[in-house]
This record gives C-alpha cells, structure tokens and sequence, in this order.
C-alpha cells in the first residue's frame, strides 16, 4: 500500500480543463447492477438526481447481498461547465477490507479520509488541497462522460482517490473505438472510453514491473441526441478486483433474483 501511495502522489500533474456541459441533468432515478469479474451479481444501485437552478444533487448507492454498502452523494454545479462542490462516499461491509469514509469540500479546499487500520483503529488523514476545475469525483461514470465528445475527448480529468490518504491523480482519457450490444433486440452502438492513471516518470516505469499499476478503467456511453451510460468496468477502492456497473431494467419474474 505505501508503494502505491507513492506512485499516485508522483503522478503527473496536467492543466485543468472542465468538461463543457452539453445535456443538462434533471431529475433521474436510474437503476443499475454491479457484478463481479466472473459475472456474479454482487449488488442493485440506484441513482438519484435532482437539480434546483444550477446545482446538481445526485446520489449513487450499491447494496451488496452481502450487506455491504457503497454511498456517494455529489453536489455540483452545470453553469457552462461541471464543477464539483460536495462529495461524500462511504464504503463498508465485507465486501471492503477497510471501511471508507471520505469527503472533498470545494468552499473549504479540504479532502478528508476516515478510515480504520488493520488494527481497527480509527484513523483519519485531512489534506488542504487546491481542488482543480476538473475534478471529476462522484461525476465521472455517469455525468461528465455523457458530455465528452469521441471525435474530440478531454486529454485528462482529475481525481481523488484514498490511499488512504487523499490523493490527487490524473485520469488519462482515450477512445478505444465504437461496441455493439442490444436493447430489447434492438442493435446499439457505444463508444469505448479507456480511463488511465498516468503515474508518470520513474514511477510509470517501475509500477507495471511490480506488479502494481492500477488497472484502466472502462465506460461505455452510447452517445446521441440524449446520451446515456451504458456500462462501466473499473475499480471501487485501491487493489480491489475490477468490477462491472450496467445500466439495468425491470424484471417481473423470479429470474430477475440471479
């Protein structure tokens, strides 16, 4: 843990270039399913959204059968472009090896992690940080990407994740070209975006060796006149597995339990 809480603090720090807003968000209530590598299902999510004037207040939260929890809430203005103002994620359960609770507060520059240690001590690591524009935290999946163009993606987006301490990285975006999946027998075409973490330098050169570079991240977004998140593959906390979020339906038989 502490070599890849070096790697992410050496990262390479890029220019700052908000996401232009493209589709304003409104009200949503959005159902999605968070499955294992292997294709089991692990969790339901619910995303819930609402917007008074430009202010954004949306709310991602996975119940794992397991009774573990992830909960995000997000606040954030579409005044031209995103900017991020509030974001709280808690993540506990079996299904997390260390519970997580972490804020990022724009009016106060302040990103805080709570966490508990091996030894189940309480822990806490408060940064003062100066929070880019681009900051991407609780908006990435299903917010900023529906508004990046494939013909033309942002270079890089910032990030904070927990190492526990927090830390700020660049995600590194790329196109990895047009899929194809079905919506009621209906062909769809998504586009393939590739989230990387530029580790950079040295670092970028010694983490793939040992074994410890971050996985790329994936997001599917069909794209259109209403553009939607469609899939993701990515991790939700540092050395997890690499877990998969779907947009999902309503199933009105005993099939929809597996």
């Amino acid at each position: 843990m502490a070599i890849v809480s070096l790697f992410l603090a050496s990262a390479v720090v890029l220019s700052a270039e908000p996401v232009p807003v493209q589709h304003l968000e409104g009200l949503t209530h959005g159902f999605l399913s968070l499955r294992s590598p292997e294709g089991r299902l692990l969790a339901s999510g619910d995303l819930i959204q609402n917007m008074r004037n430009d202010r954004v207040t949306s709310r991602l939260v996975f119940h794992f059968k397991d009774g573990s929890l992830s909960d995000e809430a997000t606040v954030f203005s579409e005044r031209g472009q995103f900017l991020l103002l509030s974001d709280h994620l808690v993540q506990k359960g079996p299904s997390f090896p260390q519970p997580l609770d972490m804020t990022i507060d724009r009016a106060t520059g302040h990103a805080a992690v709570r966490y508990r240690d091996k030894h189940g001590e309480e822990k806490v690591e408060d940064e003062k940080m100066d929070l880019p524009a681009d900051l991407a935290n609780g908006m990435m999946l299903i917010n900023v990407m529906k508004n990046v163009r494939g013909d033309a993606p942002p270079k890089s987006l910032s990030f904070i994740v927990a190492t526990p301490k927090p830390r700020l990285v660049k995600l590194m975006i790329s196109v990895a070209g047009s899929d194809p999946f079905y919506i009621a027998g209906a062909k769809k075409a998504a586009t393939h975006y590739v989230l990387h973490v530029d580790l950079g330098g040295v670092t970028g050169v010694v983490a793939p060796i040992i074994g410890k570079e971050p996985p790329d991240a994936h997001v599917w977004i069909l794209e259109g006149e209403a553009p939607a998140f469609v899939r993701s593959r990515s991790q939700m906390f540092q050395d997890a597995p690499v877990w998969q979020i779907d947009l999902f339906g309503p199933q009105w038989n005993d099939r929809a339990r597996n």
